[in-house]
């Protein structure tokens, strides 16, 4: 039976398979060198050699693309973005509708965002706050935030505009994404009392409850939207950075943040596989067209992506908008509440694996997206996803496996090459560290009333990146992994705010 076939006819059983293959893949990889060296050893050698090769490739890569995405940052602050907007006659009917999840995130956190929204060189009067309460997050904050809100932010914007998700939906998953659709409908509902808004001519984002926008930010979408014959086919993503509170956090979560700062800046530049992630701007006209985001899933940015990708036969792409885009680092009171905050939200990101199966099914079943696009952002995604929690396990024991296991194994050819050799190429790849250390001390803002000594340990934070590397990816990638195995679906679970 064709797989396509298979799919359609046993929906629920393809399902399962599909949700398990990401922790089959990934524990059976993990597991290969440590049964493996009891039965062929010389093959667990050649594969840790592979494995050690992609590493070296990979970090190279990153490295390169953290560099370009730098110097693509530091143009784009310089840049007048509203000169080049205000010459489009379109200009002054573009609206940006910023949807604002929030759960139980305090006011001054919502007004740090709304600050810099009302801060924008593109004009305030043409940005649309929608402020996305939960009603089970409790009447009293709720109103007591609305106030607040609508008092410090009277006549700033076009609208500041209030929704309330209802907690009890049937066949919803309580989260960002079933919160954000609900804002969604709840503004369209709202248009039809606006007709002086053009439905044509409007942007909507998804923004978390603690960014922070550089001024520029929506000029600069403003000007590739209106700038694109395909605006009704792109999303624009800016350099999502993880520097709003960095140094308030204890050292080895503040040597993980830098380290996904710089990820998240790496791939801007691949834009022909970059996907959107966490905070990031659309057409409105795309988002309706395609029904809004989905309600039943957790995951909401990839989700998105590939609805749209799929939805219009593979003419969507993702935009980069070389501009930083401040988030908070996950925080609580105290080390170990902090730790176990960040483990948490990696282990919410990991379960960006559970879109797999939907993202598999569908490139399966589509016939209008052209084949080798699909199959490269396919597989691109896969490997981020699989490969998650494998990296650290493989990197770190694989070599190590076959002289634990069979001490005979030291004098022989691949026993006696293969330590070394791992050696030499881990080595290679410290040039992605120091990469990142140079763009994190270029970009993430001056310390401010730090005592010598501290400045001196955050210089040599990253020889945490083992400890950090098992800690806040490889175990919580693993445990999301493991949890699709087994069915035991993830809640979500809002990040504190401090």
């Amino acid at each position: 039976m064709r797989i396509d076939k298979f799919i359609m006819s046993y929906p629920g059983l393809s399902q399962r398979i599909l949700e398990i293959l990401p922790g089959f893949v990934s524990w059976n990889l993990i597991l290969f060198p440590f049964w493996g060296a009891l039965v062929f050893p010389d093959i667990v050698a050649l594969f840790v050699l592979l494995f050690n090769l992609y590493w070296v490739y990979r970090s190279f890569s990153i490295a390169i693309r953290m560099l370009r995405s730098y110097a693509r940052i530091c143009k784009s602050k310089k840049m007048d973005f509203m000169a080049k907007v205000r010459q489009n006659s379109a200009w002054e009917k573009l609206h940006h509708v910023i949807v604002i999840p929030t759960y139980k995130e305090p006011e001054h956190i919502l007004e740090r965002t709304l600050q810099s929204l009302a801060e924008q060189d593109f004009p305030a009067g043409q940005i649309i706050p929608v402020i996305a309460f939960e009603k089970r997050a409790g009447e009293e904050i709720n109103a007591n935030r609305e106030y607040l809100l609508r008092t410090r932010f009277k006549d700033t914007f076009a609208a500041l505009l209030f929704s309330y998700h209802p907690g009890n939906i049937a066949g919803e998953v309580k989260g960002k994404s079933s919160n954000c659709a609900w804002a969604a409908r709840t503004f369209n509902e709202m248009l039809d009392s606006h007709p002086e808004w053009d439905e044509e001519c409007m942007t909507i984002s998804s923004a978390d409850a603690d960014v922070v926008f550089h001024q520029k930010h929506f000029a600069a979408v403003a000007e590739k939207f209106l700038a694109s014959h395909k605006q009704h086919r792109e999303i624009y993503q800016g350099a999502l950075m993880f520097y709003n509170n960095i140094e308030k956090i204890p050292l080895p979560m503040r040597v993980f943040n830098r380290l996904t700062t710089a990820f998240n800046i790496s791939t801007l530049v691949y834009s022909k596989r970059l996907i959107n992630f966490s905070t990031y701007t659309m057409s409105w006209k795309l988002l309706k067209e395609v029904g809004f985001w989905d309600a039943d899933v957790i995951p909401e940015d990839y989700r998105i992506f590939f609805k749209t990708y799929f939805a219009t036969g593979g003419e969507v792409n993702v935009v980069p908008v070389f501009l930083p885009v401040f988030a908070d680092a996950a925080e609580s009171r105290g080390f170990w509440n902090t730790f176990v905050n960040t483990y948490e939200q990696v282990k919410r990101w990991a379960w960006g694996a559970s879109d797999d199966a939907y993202i598999i099914k569908n490139a399966i079943l589509d016939k209008r997206a052209p084949g080798r696009d699909k199959a490269l952002r396919v597989l691109k995604v896969l490997e981020d996803h699989f490969l998650w929690p494998v990296n650290w396990f493989v990197l770190t024991f694989g070599a190590l496996a076959p002289h634990l296991l069979r001490s005979d194994y030291s004098y022989t050819f691949f026993g006696f090459e293969l330590s070394f050799i791992t050696f030499i190429l881990m080595n290679i790849s410290l040039f992605c560290v120091f990469a990142i250390i140079f763009i994190d001390l270029r970009l993430r803002p001056a310390c401010k009333n730090y005592p010598l000594w501290r400045k001196v340990l955050t210089s040599f934070g990253f020889l945490l990146i083992p400890v950090v590397g098992l800690f806040f990816a490889a175990l919580p990638g693993l445990n999301a992994h493991t949890r699709l195995i087994f069915g035991r679906y993830l809640e979500y679970r809002v990040t504190e705010k401090m």
